[in-house]
């Protein structure tokens, strides 16, 4: 089994086919393997990539037009209608691999052929077909129609397929059945059993096989570059103050503003960068004086400062002194009965000093 033959990769030996086969003459048929999506394609090299719009190209170099994809095969991870160009009609048909197809899978290829011929007679547009390889089930439905409808010999119809898509069929049991079996009947050939669809692209993505070798070589490879050797600093270097090598072109240089110009003082002397200034002496470091307000709000004979006049005083001056005895901190006043001062009316009050002011 090939590498890309895993789940949800390339398919198996996808790589050993052409992509695109040649028009079938006298017929609207053309013959390729499936396109893959830009997920998948991104797993080839360059080279070897084919999607949607690789499809169209290849046929614009012929100067042929497609307009209708006949997907056979049997999932719809290769591609999504969101992968095809608004230009193409797009019609599925789940048929199974290694078996010859169904009645029913024959009707539904002539059924959609028939009417893309009906509505484009006025036009030379092709019908693309294809399965996983677009060689076996494909071939065998096109052998088939050219049989059944237009009446061509199944050798001729198979020698013919043959040519024009670059490989011979491989199932020995598809070319039986053309070759031996009998013809499937047409009846009901001219019934529309399914629309196509049209393509939801509406331009070529950005990031198509045309640029991703010159973005490889733009990436930097981190197991040689200056960021893999460097990024990490040696024991004992403080990561902040690690300096990095310049770069290898292949990221832009860090543009750093220039410092801001120095303006010394009105009346220092000149600055010098290197040269040696004496530290200032002690005598130099002298308490300024104090202002008239801040000796008036001091009292030395007190041992703490006087109460703030304001609400926009210091808080570090410490908490105001505490207010003078007065007779209404007690129960009740001197001049009243000793025989009032108990009893059950009696009014136990507790009071707390708290910011200079009394709260009952």
């Amino acid at each position: 089994m090939s590498r890309h033959g895993k789940k949800n990769g390339i398919p198996d030996r996808w790589l050993d086919y052409k992509a695109v086969g040649k028009r079938l003459d006298g017929t609207r048929f053309i013959a390729f393997k499936v396109p893959l999506n830009q997920y998948l394609s991104r797993q080839l090299p360059c080279s070897d990539v084919f999607g949607p719009w690789e499809l169209l190209d290849a046929l614009s170099k012929e100067k042929q037009e497609l307009g209708l994809i006949i997907d056979l095969t049997f999932t719809t991870r290769y591609y999504k209608l969101q992968d095809l160009p608004e230009s193409l009609m797009f019609m599925k048909i789940f048929t199974a691999g290694h078996e010859v197809p169904s009645d029913n899978t024959i009707l539904s290829f002539k059924r959609a052929v028939r009417r893309f011929l009906r509505d484009n007679a006025d036009n030379d547009k092709l019908i693309g077909v294809h399965c996983t390889h677009g060689l076996n089930r494909t071939g065998y439905l096109i052998c088939r129609y050219l049989i059944d409808v237009d009446g061509m010999d199944p050798k001729e119809a198979v020698e013919l397929f043959n040519s024009s898509r670059g490989h011979d069929m491989e199932r020995q049991n598809y070319l039986d059945d053309l070759q031996c079996g009998p013809k499937r009947s047409n009846e009901g050939m001219e019934e529309s059993e399914e629309e196509p669809r049209r393509g939801h692209a509406e331009r070529r993505p950005c990031y198509t096989s045309v640029d991703w070798d010159s973005r490889e070589e733009r990436r930097p490879h981190f197991s040689d570059s200056w960021y893999h050797r460097s990024s990490i600093p040696p024991r004992g270097i403080n990561p902040r103050s690690h300096h990095r090598p310049p770069h290898d072109g292949l990221l832009p240089e860090p543009q750093f503003l220039p410092p801001p110009p120095f303006h010394p003082p009105m009346g220092a002397p000149p600055f010098h960068p290197y040269r040696w200034t004496p530290p200032h002496p002690d005598s130099q470091w002298r308490r300024p004086p104090r202002s008239e307000e801040s000796r008036s709000r001091y009292d030395p004979h007190e041992s703490r400062w006087s109460p703030a006049p304001g609400p926009q005083e210091d808080r570090r001056r410490g908490p105001p002194p505490l207010p003078r005895y007065s007779s209404r901190w007690t129960n009740e006043s001197y001049d009243r009965p000793e025989e009032e001062w108990g009893g059950p009316r009696v009014r136990h009050r507790h009071y707390r000093h708290t910011n200079g002011f009394d709260h009952y």
